[in-house]
């Protein structure tokens, strides 16, 4: 339907929202608070209690995720030690990703160009040669999953 000269819009009033990147943080964190809850509650450790993982089921390798449960699991329980044992990336990963997060929520990121080293590139580098050191038969006992 045309408009009326004169006539004026209809225009929904702004809400005052926060911006994308603090809107999108908080909304992560609040899927890995319930990640960690259901982790907490149920043992990965114990058989049918989550999907086993594809990756090793079909090489009999183990990827970066492998034993990423077993690993949070341990970390809401408070016992690092066993929890660098599961998985040793997650429990290096996860402080970096709370500064990360920590940073965007309180404004402290900027445009500026991002340092080589925290490139996507780089971090996929370093995933791929955790998943390559992490199923060497010489280092098997001491990065067991």
């Amino acid at each position: 339907m045309p408009c009326r000269p004169g006539a004026r819009a209809f225009r929904p009033a702004a809400r005052a929202s926060r911006p994308k990147p603090v809107r999108d943080a908080w909304l992560a964190a609040a899927l890995f608070a319930g990640v960690a809850v259901a982790v907490r509650c149920a043992d990965p450790r114990r058989p049918g209690r989550f999907p086993r993982c594809p990756f090793h089921a079909l090489t009999g390798l183990d990827c970066p995720g492998c034993g990423s449960l077993r690993a949070l699991h341990r970390l809401t329980q408070a016992d690092v030690v066993a929890a660098a044992d599961h998985n040793l990336l997650v429990v290096v990963a996860l402080p970096c990703i709370a500064l990360v997060w920590l940073r965007v929520v309180t404004g402290r990121t900027t445009r500026r160009a991002v340092p080589a080293w925290r490139s996507p590139r780089v971090i996929l580098a370093l995933v791929v040669l955790w998943t390559v050191v992490r199923n060497l038969p010489v280092l098997g006992d001491v990065l067991g999953a």
